[in-house]
């Protein structure tokens, strides 16, 4: 594969908005026969592509201004969040709730480079970003409220 994304139907995948630079690729699936993409497009929005069944592609841009790649995790069939760093060095967040898109969120942070994401069950979201003070800082979803920044012990 040279880069490309083809559509194993057949189709043309240059109609369904695929095709182009797909910086900071990223993927999740939150259901049998579902991929969801993101990436960053050449304008730094958030461009968010899925493939459903093997057959059925399409894509939306979900705005934003990001300075870094995105991440995104789900914790339930049908709902994913994905978080990014903008250009204001606060990471924001974005989740799909299993019928629409929530706006952007700012969760706060001073920080710079690539966060992570993980979920390790229904209603728990953790989120990893490095600082500009050079810590990991880590912050999680309970399930009520999002805890606040916490610096990781690096190794």
């Amino acid at each position: 594969m040279s880069g490309s994304f083809s559509d194993p139907s057949g189709n043309d995948p240059s109609a369904s908005g695929l095709v182009g630079t797909h910086d900071g690729l990223t993927a999740v699936s939150w259901g049998k026969d579902r991929i969801d993409l993101f990436w960053v497009a050449d304008d730094r929005t958030l461009i968010h592509g899925w493939w459903s069944g093997g057959t059925s592609f399409g894509n939306e841009s979900l705005g934003g201004m990001l300075a870094s790649s995105p991440a995104v995790t789900s914790w339930a069939e049908n709902e994913m969040e994905v978080f990014a760093i903008f250009l204001d060095g606060q990471l924001w967040d974005r989740y799909w709730d299993g019928s629409k898109w929530h706006d952007w969120e700012s969760l706060g942070g001073e920080l710079a480079g690539q966060p992570a994401a993980s979920s390790w069950g229904a209603d728990r979201l953790d989120v990893f970003a490095p600082g500009l003070d050079g810590q990991l800082w880590h912050r999680w979803w309970n399930g009520t409220e999002w805890v606040p920044w916490q610096t990781e012990p690096s190794g």
